[in-house]
């Protein structure tokens, strides 16, 4: 298995992400409908992946997103310049004043605890990412004058709009035309689509999308909500450890769409929201590989565990193109996301590392 890859001399950021970037509200311990105080995070699951690469791997990243200009706005780049993330490509669009034409997109999120699932309630109608259109961005100047390597994108932005699944569209194309690899999380989500046309118009505009992608992420779910393939005696529970079943899927997704290098999917066992097994797997045209196995791995907060696993990925695959060694760095680096709180990444990749060749949590002194 080989991606051709752009050198980095010859370009500006090692990866670019597209998607909306939200103000991420937390109870912490309580819930939502309790809460008298929210400690407050940046996330979204396209930029989760830039900010894992730059912070966790060291990679140069950026991430073209738009938000409205207040100061809830000027909060959210705070927190992305913090992360490293370049923030020259964020659109700002002008506030009204109380939000009725543009604003910026909130997330309520509770970790779960035991018998009590994670939660999450997102507040985004008429965010200014949403608004985004076809020529809002200057692709050409990105991917050909300044260059990037990887580009990834997914489908939780192009299900936020009509709109933002043509600027989708037009990005993957512009992509490919530059020469750039692109990685798409399916990252199907019921409550964005349910009002647009449902699991119909998540399999039109996701087949659009698929031909252009060179890595595509997914569990389950997502790719049969959004391109029609079913793993064989799956369901949406214990069974997503199964790999062969996900074996045979990945195939049937291989021979249709013909692009794509390789399929990853995280295999999660949810016993509780706060213990959960976990591993991964991924195809390429030389066969199938799996990750070493997390069983009852101890979970403080889910969100982003899958996000995480996509940059681990993605640096696995940019820094050598070994694919058991990119999945076993995706699957480890999920698994460290997982102990934090907040949708990104903390870990550091010497940590990733350790993990990867079966280190301990012994304390370090």
């Amino acid at each position: 298995m080989k991606l051709q890859i752009r050198s980095q001399s010859e370009c500006r950021y090692d990866e670019v992400s597209l998607g909306e970037v939200m103000l991420r509200l937390d109870p912490g311990d309580t819930r939502v409908r309790c809460a008298r105080s929210f400690r407050v995070w940046e996330g979204g699951g396209e930029y989760n992946v830039a900010r894992g690469l730059r912070r966790c791997f060291g990679m140069r990243t950026g991430v073209v997103t738009a938000l409205a200009q207040n100061d809830v706005g000027y909060l959210i780049e705070d927190m992305i310049l913090q992360g490293g993330v370049d923030a020259e490509w964020i659109q700002w669009t002008p506030f009204d004043g109380i939000g009725r034409k543009t604003r910026n997109g909130l997330n309520f999120t509770e970790r779960g605890f035991g018998l009590r699932g994670a939660l999450g309630i997102s507040d985004r109608a008429n965010t200014a990412a949403s608004q985004m259109k076809p020529g809002d961005v200057d692709w050409d100047e990105l991917f050909g004058r300044q260059g990037a390597r990887w580009f990834h994108t997914g489908g939780i932005f192009a299900a936020l709009s009509e709109t933002t699944a043509e600027v989708t569209i037009e990005a993957v194309r512009a992509a490919k035309k530059y020469g750039t690899i692109v990685s798409y999380d399916l990252n199907y989500r019921p409550s964005l689509w349910r009002d647009i046309g449902g699991r119909q118009k998540a399999r039109e505009v996701n087949r659009e999308i698929a031909p252009y992608i060179d890595v595509m992420i997914g569990n389950e779910e997502d790719f049969t909500a959004c391109l029609g393939f079913e793993v064989p005696g799956g369901d949406t529970g214990l069974k997503h450890l199964d790999p062969e079943g996900y074996r045979q899927m990945m195939q049937e997704v291989a021979a249709a769409y013909p692009r794509l290098s390789v399929i990853a999917t995280t295999l999660r066992g949810v016993k509780t929201a706060t213990v959960n097994d976990w591993s991964a797997i991924a195809w390429c045209a030389d066969g199938v590989v799996k990750a070493r196995d997390y069983p009852a791995l101890e979970i403080y907060d889910r969100v982003g565990g899958g996000d995480s696993f996509a940059s681990g990925l993605i640096y696995g695959l940019m820094t050598g193109g070994d694919l058991q060694r990119a999945v076993d760095c995706g699957a480890a680096h999920g698994a460290l996301a997982m102990t934090t709180p907040g949708d990104t990444s903390m870990a550091r990749r010497e940590e990733v590392e350790k993990l990867m060749t079966g280190g301990s949590a012994r304390v370090q002194r």
